[in-house]
């Protein structure tokens, strides 16, 4: 793995989980947002200890970029160990309805509390967190119906925590996106390079995108192959940078003696699997349904 994933850790997110840890007993849940396709990698583990003791709720942004069969799978294993969950588009706007009932749900007892002390009307309060570029602004912003959390695609636009107020009655306190001090895991720098969690300016993206036409050809080789009009006997016995660069030709991505060019045919790779253009593809099983979390977190789940 290219030694700039491993030690990419700007200081302020040292400065946000501090944060997070200030702020919890403000908020009576966690919505927690990670992304469909890398539900594993996308998972900070340092929220499972600073949140620890909380409702919480578990999104699966860019559910429409990722296999849904494997979306039913994973859905079925979190409910299996107690964390509610619900795929999502922030963009369509699927899987939006069913987050308020199942905050309301969640926190049912305090709600009966409220009544009895003639609170009813009172605010619910949540702390939306998750890693760089999952989605938090979109989701904030598409809850809350107005434009208050700064969208881009790219990590690490939101610095600052802020508070939304919602239709819902539910206040939403929106964090900076944490990322955790070292990746152990070789396989979860790349998961989270391949699908743009990392700013692309600080990696070599060539050699993701050779990494991502290896995953590729293994979970899908299908559908990248009807994406770069390649035939699976074509792709069966050369190796993964040598699949790059026939992709490379075969979208007439040259330079002058003939040569592919690498960096535009990286950019197109990763781009057209980070816009779904290849397919819908995930890239990570979850566990058998009742295994431990922390079996979860460790476990080799790569497809």
């Amino acid at each position: 793995m290219p030694s700039e994933i491993i030690q990419w850790f700007p200081g302020h997110m040292a400065k946000t989980r501090r944060m997070m840890g200030e702020c919890l007993p403000l908020v009576d849940l966690v919505i927690e947002i990670v992304d469909a396709r890398i539900p594993i990698s996308s998972k900070n583990p340092e929220i499972d200890r600073i949140c620890k003791g909380k409702p919480r709720l578990i999104l699966f942004s860019k559910s429409t970029l990722a296999d849904p069969t494997m979306g039913e799978r994973w859905k079925k294993y979190y409910r299996s160990i107690g964390l509610p969950c619900i795929p999502c588009d922030f963009v369509s706007g699927a899987g939006m309805s069913e987050i308020e009932p199942t905050v309301r749900n969640l926190l049912a007892e305090k709600i009966a509390r409220y009544k009895e002390k003639g609170m009813a009307n009172k605010a619910l309060r949540a702390m939306v967190v998750g890693i760089p570029n999952v989605g938090k602004s979109s989701f904030i912003n598409r809850f809350s119906k107005t434009k208050k959390a700064k969208v881009e695609n790219r990590p690490g636009v939101t610095l600052d925590k802020q508070w939304v107020v919602t239709p819902y009655r539910i206040e939403l306190l929106d964090m900076p996106g944490v990322l955790w001090p070292k990746f152990n895991d070789r396989r979860v720098g790349e998961n989270l390079a391949i699908t743009g969690a990392i700013k692309d300016r600080i990696l070599n993206t060539d050699e993701i995108a050779v990494i991502l036409c290896g995953r590729l050809r293994k979970i899908a080789p299908a559908l990248l192959c009807a994406r770069y009009r390649l035939s699976e006997s074509e792709i069966a016995d050369i190796t993964d940078y040598e699949l790059f660069t026939l992709i490379g030709r075969k979208r007439g991505l040259l330079i002058s003696g003939g040569e592919v060019n690498e960096e535009r045919t990286a950019s197109v790779l990763l781009d057209e699997f980070r816009s779904g253009k290849i397919g819908r593809i995930t890239l990570e099983y979850p566990p058998e349904p009742k295994s431990a979390v922390k079996k979860e977190m460790t476990a080799d789940a790569d497809l």
